[in-house]
């Protein structure tokens, strides 16, 4: 297996890291590459591995948090070769949703016998996201997020902090067109947030979850509201009762076309995939991808989808 890495991503530094999966590699008796990179050299370096895996008909592991996560799966995704996933992040969702255990050492040793499974994977202009992908609002605050982490150091509190910091200050409001199919509509939001993650939409409560075994993903958004009522969203999200809100629409879909009202002159517009925040020519489309990701997972997690898609 080709292992990429993070050297800036989780707690560990990278020579942990590197005994850690080297340890697992003895333990069971396989090979395998460790490819350290620096944030501004993964998407290539995980283009390489991607396609050396395909070659020799091995998988890909990404080893970081959500944004590393996100490289290596565009990678695997377009050269259609297996992935696993060395969680190492702050919230790791996609690795809580499939099953995959935060412990390193543990998780390390356990992927080398873990069997490829089909997994739903989300697209905004082509690009791949496995969590969430969004606009307005909450690409502000990933950014915000990433300036208090560099400060105060990575954790879930630092997090919510900066979340609550930002969430609470202005707001420009965003004019989206939104085509549905044949039906089509236009909005003003604060953001749009589509996710493709079971475990986030739940812990917030939305009904949307369960969309995501019917092949779809979901899409929230907020109606323009002031800083009370905001706050009184975070404290709903907190309890797992969002979904309930008067000022929440939400929604699922398989492909959704957005048009946002730009100003004159303007053609790309922020967006935020998988904590990775980037510029996107507008318009905008999000659909399920045609093609799924194939995930190292537990047998134990293939099983349950397998009986969970015959019992649907």
């Amino acid at each position: 297996m080709l292992f990429v890495i993070n050297a800036a991503s989780g707690h560990n530094d990278g020579e942990t890291t590197r005994r850690t999966i080297e340890e697992a590699l003895r333990v069971t008796g396989r090979t395998g590459e460790l490819l350290f990179a620096r944030p501004d050299e993964l998407v290539r370096v995980a283009q390489q591995a991607a396609a050396t895996a395909l070659a020799r008909r091995s998988a890909v592991v990404a080893v970081g948090g959500d944004g590393t996560i996100n490289s290596v799966a565009q990678a695997a995704h377009t050269q259609g070769c297996a992935m696993g996933v060395l969680p190492q992040g702050t919230f790791n969702y996609f690795a809580r949703t499939h099953g995959i255990p935060a412990d390193a050492a543990e998780t390390a040793q356990a992927l080398l016998s873990w069997v490829p499974s089909p997994v739903q994977v989300g697209l905004i202009n082509e690009q791949v996201f496995l969590v969430n992908a969004s606009l307005g609002l909450y690409p502000e605050l990933l950014q915000d997020r990433e300036a208090y982490k560099a400060r105060f150091g990575r954790s879930r509190l630092v997090a919510f902090g900066a979340g609550l910091i930002t969430l609470l200050g202005k707001h420009r409001q965003l004019r989206l067109g939104i085509e549905l199919g044949a039906n089509s509509r236009k909005v003003t939001t604060p953001t749009l947030f589509v996710s493709n993650n079971r475990l986030q939409l739940e812990q917030v409560g939305m009904p949307e979850a369960q969309a995501l075994d019917e092949g779809c993903i979901a899409a929230v958004m907020l109606r323009p509201i002031g800083t009370l009522a905001m706050l009184g969203l975070l404290c709903r999200g907190a309890v797992g009762t969002l979904g309930e809100a008067s000022t929440v629409d939400s929604f699922k879909f398989q492909h959704m076309l957005v048009t946002p009202r730009l100003k004159f002159g303007r053609r790309k517009i922020k967006v935020a995939f998988d904590g990775e925040v980037s510029w996107m020519r507008a318009p905008l489309e999000f659909r399920v991808s045609p093609k799924p990701l194939y995930l190292l997972k537990p047998m134990a997690e293939v099983t349950a989808a397998n009986l969970g898609r015959v019992n649907s």
